[in-house]
């Protein structure tokens, strides 16, 4: 019995249930993912390939299950995101954006996001590091360059008063986080 194909492309065969699971299962060992993600790369599958069987597909059974192994967890999934976004100098506004983005609940980001509180002082410092900002500018700023440095550290997370704090500070003169 001969494929059909598309274009020179070999169409595959709508899904059924054990074709959904090793779908499952191939995108929990490649990514890091949430249960929403998962959820809607199934979705996605069943949309772009159809589906063969006549019960509807069992994705929210088949995420569930997935996190019960323990091939998807939304609360290590959001310390890792938090983590590398809070290593990388941004704050706790982008980082709750990113998870929420992701679909991680409130109480399942949680920790995240307090880490990200806890750490927004040396994360702003890291930003400006790493765009040579403040006190890691070579010079002294005029105020079109520190309108534009307020505004990057502001879409990067910060809270106002922070980036005030930061953006203040001379050439070379690191404050310390005492009142932040």
């Amino acid at each position: 019995m001969a494929m059909s194909h598309d274009r020179g492309r070999r169409v595959k065969p709508p899904l059924d249930a054990q074709a959904l699971q090793q779908a499952a299962l191939s995108y929990a060992g490649r990514y890091a993912t949430t249960r929403a993600k998962l959820a809607s790369y199934l979705v996605r599958k069943v949309r772009e390939r159809g589906w063969s069987e006549p019960q509807p597909p069992p994705i929210e059974a088949l995420v569930e299950r997935m996190a019960t192994l323990g091939y998807v967890d939304d609360r290590a999934f959001a310390n890792a995101r938090a983590g590398a976004l809070t290593r990388r100098g941004y704050g706790l506004r982008r980082v709750g954006e990113a998870l929420r983005a992701a679909g991680i609940g409130e109480e399942d980001g949680a920790e995240a996001r307090e880490t990200a509180e806890e750490n927004a002082w040396d994360a702003a410092l890291r930003f400006a590091e790493r765009r040579k900002l403040g006190p890691f500018a070579a010079a002294e700023a005029d105020r079109p360059a520190r309108e534009k440095a307020y505004a990057a550290m502001l879409r990067a997370g910060h809270p106002p008063a922070l980036v005030r704090r930061i953006l203040a500070a001379r050439p070379g003169e690191i404050p310390l986080a005492d009142t932040c």
